[in-house]
């Protein structure tokens, strides 16, 4: 839809998607290393990345944490690139009183059956712009307009009238998954603060969904021994973002030492409505016998 070339700057630390859509569409992903506190794209490696060549930013808001977005978009201006936010993670997530899918020349999200508020499957996109949105929507119905007129090629891309349906009841218990993530999250981090797990810094201008709960191991070791110690107690976890899209044989080239770092030592615990404060004391009390011993 932005009639994108050339190369995109991007982020390692997200899920393959993110930058297959840019390959997909005949561009080149530039990889630029993650912030090791948030985890998101380092705006202060961006501009060095920015070549001639370069037409836009897809920044991941890591695990519905958003990225330094009054940064990105004070860079994308000073050189006249686009923005997209993969924001697959963030329904619910406000960034200074605002969605923070009001951002950006465009914004996703996820409405995957794995996400905290889902459609089965599909998503959203979002702009400010009545002439992108009415491109996508195009785009997304084979590029016919009207009954008899077709403007250009375009795919199916829309969501049935059963995906809508499963939203709109989904939509009615929103803001009773988000007080209960919040819930659990607290318990989570009352157990698991002051020892040596580390965990993702929140934006100080966001209100965050808590929609996965990731740790951050010293080792990858360890990591590996808390994941098969509590997959023995059929406690399953996930290596969520791993590996670094980076490493990948179809995208190598490049060096982010933080984000392969990181990708070899977060684990995502078990975060789900129905988890109870038994089960996570459990799954948190075998996490520090196995870090402590």
């Amino acid at each position: 839809a932005l009639g994108l070339k050339g190369d995109i700057l991007t982020t390692p630390f997200t899920y393959v998607a993110t930058t297959s859509s840019i390959v997909w569409e005949g561009c080149s992903p530039i990889f630029v290393d993650i912030d090791k506190e948030s985890l998101n794209i380092d705006v202060t490696k961006i501009e060095e990345a920015i070549t001639p060549q370069t037409s836009a930013i897809i920044a991941t808001h890591v695990y519905g944490n958003p990225c330094d977005i009054d940064a990105i978009s004070i860079i994308a201006k000073k050189y006249n690139l686009k923005v997209i936010y993969d924001a697959a993670h963030c329904f619910g997530t406000i960034y200074k009183s605002k969605s923070v899918f009001a951002y950006g020349d465009i914004s996703i999200t996820s409405f995957h059956a794995t996400k905290l508020f889902h459609t089965i499957e599909g998503g959203a996109i979002f702009s400010n712009s009545p002439d992108l949105i009415k491109k996508m929507a195009s785009l997304r119905n084979f590029g016919q307009n009207s009954k008899d007129e077709i403007s250009e090629i375009g795919i199916n891309g829309k969501n049935s009238e059963f995906h809508a349906a499963m939203g709109v009841l989904n939509l009615k218990y929103i803001d009773e998954l988000l007080a209960t993530r919040k819930k659990l999250t607290s318990i989570y981090l009352n157990w698991l603060t002051k020892n040596s797990i580390r965990f993702p810094v929140t934006n100080k201008n966001s209100i965050v969904n808590n929609s996965y709960f990731p740790i951050i191991l010293e080792s990858e070791e360890i990591m590996l021994n808390v994941k098969e110690v509590l997959e023995d107690n059929l406690i399953y976890t996930r290596r969520y973002f791993y590996p670094s899209i980076n490493t990948i044989e179809v995208y190598k080239g490049f060096e982010t030492p933080i984000s392969e770092s990181i990708s070899k030592r977060v684990l995502c615990l078990p975060l789900y409505h129905n988890l109870s404060e038994v089960d996570i004391n459990f799954i948190c009390r075998i996490i520090l016998r196995v870090i402590n011993n």
